[in-house]
Order: structure tokens, then sequence, then C-alpha cells
């Protein structure tokens, strides 16, 4: 889906601190959405954690840097670090130019991959909500 000049594929699920989820096999791959890959600017730093690294829905795990912002990732479930996306290492510029292929950020092992459900998905949810994203940031937020 095309909103607001933002990507923002159907099928994904995304968190609400603006990464997305996609189900493969029994791993979910997460990475940054367009929406906040655009606020954000050229990335120059991405923490990749050790695997294995256990995780806590909505607490941080790592961050993301550009030269005008560091964001913090959240668990978008519960689980732990199963890979992570190494040539993030050398080349975090993967985020800005395919954030939703070469630029995955991490893979999960959910402890239940039914968490997934709780995220946004589907056309009228990431409308609504990225409709108020735009409002929020457009105030400075």
């Amino acid at each position: 889906m095309e909103f607001e000049s933002y990507n923002m594929p159907d099928e994904l699920y995304y968190d609400p601190n603006h990464y997305w989820v996609r189900q493969e096999g029994d791993l979910l791959v997460m990475g940054m959405d367009d929406f906040a890959r655009k606020l954000a600017g050229q990335i120059v730093f991405v923490q990749l954690p050790e695997e294995g690294k256990a995780l806590k829905q909505g607490k941080k795990f790592a961050s993301v840097e550009s030269g005008k912002w560091l964001g913090k990732v959240y668990a978008p479930v519960n689980g732990e670090i199963a890979a992570v996306n190494e040539q993030l290492e050398t080349n975090p510029g993967l985020i800005n130019e395919d954030c939703y292929g070469a630029g995955w950020m991490y893979k999960v092992k959910p402890d239940d991959v039914a968490e997934v459900q709780s995220l946004l998905h589907g056309t009228e949810a990431v409308q609504k909500w990225l409709t108020e994203e735009i409002a929020k940031y457009a105030k400075g937020a």
C-alpha cells in the first residue's frame, strides 16, 4: 500500500515504534518501516545484538543512528534474536536503499508466534495509525 508517499506493504505487521514484521516459517523478520526511514534520513549505524539475546515485548533491545537522529528498537514480541543482518555493520545504508528487503535488521524466534496478531495490520488500521503519526511529527513531536 502506498499512503501519503509512504510505502507500507499490506502483508506486513507494524509495531507502533515504526518497525515492520514479516513471518517466515517459525521466525519473524523485522526492520525499519518507510516512515521511520524517511524521518531518520541516512542511517549510519545499527546496533546488532548477539544471537540468543532474550527479548521482552515493548522493551528496547537495540538502537539505530542517522546523522540527525538516534532511535530505539523495541521488541515487537517476546522471544529471542535468531539472526542479525551482518551486512548492516559495513553498510547500514541498506535500510535507506531497501528497508523491506536487503535492509532487514533482525530475525526473532518468538515465544508465541500468535503475538504478532497484536501488531498493526491491514489497510484501514495502518492508514489510521499513519495519519496520526504524520500529524504528530508535523507538529514537531
